[in-house]
């Protein structure tokens, strides 16, 4: 069997990213001749401390940490065929591992989802944002023998740097995301709801003012659901952030009525692989999603979901959907359709195998 080293920062089952850009194709890929180790540096209790306020020594000794795994990854790197890079391999500002592993013998792929190359820092951490060095990404780019893009926007940045680049869209296990029957609220509610975490609760803002409108106009005849960020909180709205939890992750989205993807229109949104509005789109639940990167390649708009930019659409729209529980129903199977041909697990499996024999098959 050919060996992969998997290089991230996070535990298996904690990150988006890992999860559903290559995670939940792990079993498929020693069905098809690629065993695995994976390799990260924060742990549960890390994960505790990381994305909070202060906790200075607590980071500090993570960041010891990291170096001596990866110090460790790179010493036995040439044990592997394949060593494959989730956005990078260390925190900080410095490209000194990649190299390392460059130096190996195994060959290098490095994977992106996002544009990570602007430097976007969660709120807890901006006082360490003079550590990193955004620019790095275009060196790990450079290195590496093959780059995965998760969309056309992303790559066109990684081909300034590298030939061998290839579209690999984040997608989603639709044999697991299925929408659990009668999972609603009670009493005929609509619940509209949004999922994240506590970096991207930002993005969930600028729905705001829209809520606000919306719940003037239903009162209670709607419910708004935040998943991802228990520390979020709006009493004008009623909302409670709850805890995102991988067990109950189907159960919790299922109430959802309608999925909603509010961005802002920058270069850093432009980048995003569109998670948030597929695993609606997957449970059936229609999305409105805000016109941005590749969000404008998924929706066709009025088919199965749609795309809503001012604030006048978001109200429309999302007034067409509360109001009508035959056209939700009828765009939630739309949107299943396509996911399931193509931005799903199954459609895009073999081209990972593809790509990795590909990789080991040049010199």
């Amino acid at each position: 069997m050919k060996k992969i080293l998997f290089i991230v920062p996070h535990r298996p089952g904690r990150s988006p990213a890992q999860r559903f850009r290559f995670e939940q194709f792990l079993d498929y890929f020693k069905k098809n001749g690629f065993s695995y180790e994976h390799s990260h540096f924060i742990s549960d209790r890390d994960d505790k401390h990381f994305y909070r306020r202060g906790a200075y020594f607590r980071k500090i000794k993570l960041v010891l940490k990291a170096i001596f795994v990866r110090l460790k990854d790179i010493s036995r790197a040439s044990e592997f065929d394949i060593i494959f890079i989730q956005r990078e391999a260390f925190m900080l500002g410095t490209s000194f591992f990649e190299r390392g592993f460059r130096r190996s013998k195994a060959k290098l792929i490095y994977d992106f989802d996002d544009s990570i190359w602007l430097g976007d820092t969660s709120d807890a951490n901006k006082k360490f944002r003079w550590l990193k060095y955004p620019g790095k990404i275009a060196n790990i780019i450079a290195l590496s023998d093959m780059v995965f893009a998760g969309n056309k926007y992303l790559a066109n940045y990684a081909s300034y740097y590298n030939t061998n680049v290839r579209v690999v869209p984040t997608t989603i296990d639709t044999d697991v995301h299925k929408r659990i029957p009668g999972n609603r609220l009670p009493n005929g509610k609509v619940c509209i709801g949004w999922t994240g975490s506590m970096t991207t609760i930002k993005h969930f803002e600028h729905a705001v003012p829209v809520l606000k409108k919306l719940k003037e106009k239903y009162g209670d005849k709607i419910e708004i659901r935040v998943i991802g960020d228990e520390s979020y909180g709006n009493d004008e709205l009623g909302i409670k952030g709850q805890h995102w939890d991988k067990k109950n992750e189907i159960r919790d989205l299922s109430v959802f009525d309608i999925g909603i993807m509010p961005l802002p229109n920058d270069e850093w949104t432009k980048g995003k692989c569109g998670l948030k509005g597929l695993q609606y789109m997957s449970l059936e639940i229609p999305a409105i999603m805000s016109p941005v990167g590749v969000n404008t390649e998924i929706i066709n708009d009025g088919v199965n979901g749609f795309l809503a930019d001012k604030d006048e659409e978001w109200v429309e729209k999302l007034s067409i959907l509360i109001e009508d529980s035959e056209l939700r129903k009828k765009i939630g199977q739309e949107a299943r359709k396509t996911v399931l041909e193509k931005y799903s697990k199954n459609s895009e499996k073999d081209k990972y195998i593809q790509y990795f024999n590909e990789v080991l098959a040049q010199k």
